[in-house]
């Protein structure tokens, strides 16, 4: 892996790391105390997604296509619903002054990000992105060229987390779907999910030996699952909670 790729990568992930909790703790002084499981939840984000950027597995991807798929699950798929759970929009705003946070209200509210942000168009974006690296020769390319491989991993990333978000609505959103249409497009999504995973197995990518797309393959199949069902929880408690506040303010 080219140095200079993970130089970068750590220093990004260490500017994450740092600037949360000081952005958190300068805003403690003017609203109400920013929730300790948000740090959690912002930092084992974070190592997620670093460990499929910097470090052994990193390194090991490039050769091993069941490390790269652990990578994946880590990248795409844990590292945003995590990351999603730490609020940074709701900490962006809060931290922002008055002018800028206008600013960033306008931007939220603008056609464009209700288009990319509705949860067909992030579906596509996500899924869509997964089957054309993997079945076509991008994924061959992208381990010729350092620039090809960062831009393929920041796309794993923020498809990843822009699909939760707009299913979740855990943050800030504008706009806001039913539940209906939300649960057949996540219905639909891991659905394609499943049927890339299989297809992987019967034929995995060029280059990949059987054995090791096999594996691959049932990394994505199962390791998926574990994230897709805590999703699939976090979708039915929200749900759950917009349906009968009553029961829920009384503790029923």
């Amino acid at each position: 892996m080219d140095p200079w790729f993970q130089l970068t990568a750590a220093l990004l992930l260490a500017w994450a790391l740092m600037f949360y909790p000081m952005l958190a703790i300068w805003t403690n002084e003017r609203y109400k105390k920013w929730p300790v499981q948000r740090y959690l939840f912002w930092y084992a984000g974070v190592i997620a997604a670093g460990s499929a950027l910097v470090g052994p597995l990193a390194d090991a991807a490039h050769t091993s296509f069941s490390a790269h798929m652990t990578g994946h699950l880590l990248l795409g798929m844990l590292a945003p619903l995590l990351l999603l759970h730490g609020k940074p929009l709701t900490l962006l705003m809060r931290g922002l002054p008055t002018k800028a946070a206008r600013r960033l209200s306008r931007l939220m509210n603008s056609r464009f990000i209700a288009v990319v942000s509705h949860p067909v168009s992030t579906a596509v974006l996500n899924f869509g992105g997964l089957f054309i690296l993997y079945r076509t020769d991008l994924f061959l390319w992208m381990h010729q060229s350092t620039w090809l491989y960062a831009l393929v991993h920041i796309h794993v990333l923020l498809a990843g987390y822009v699909f939760t978000w707009s299913i979740l609505y855990t943050d800030l959103t504008a706009h806001r779907h039913s539940f209906r249409l939300r649960v057949v497009v996540l219905i639909a999504a891991l659905a394609s999910h499943k049927v890339l995973a299989k297809s992987l197995y019967a034929m995995p990518p060029a280059g990949v030996t059987t054995g090791d797309g096999e594996m691959g393959a049932l990394i994505m199949y199962y390791g998926g699952d574990a994230v897709d069902m805590a999703i699939i929880i976090f979708f039915c408690y929200s749900w759950y909670k917009a349906t009968a506040p009553g029961r829920i303010a009384r503790g029923v």
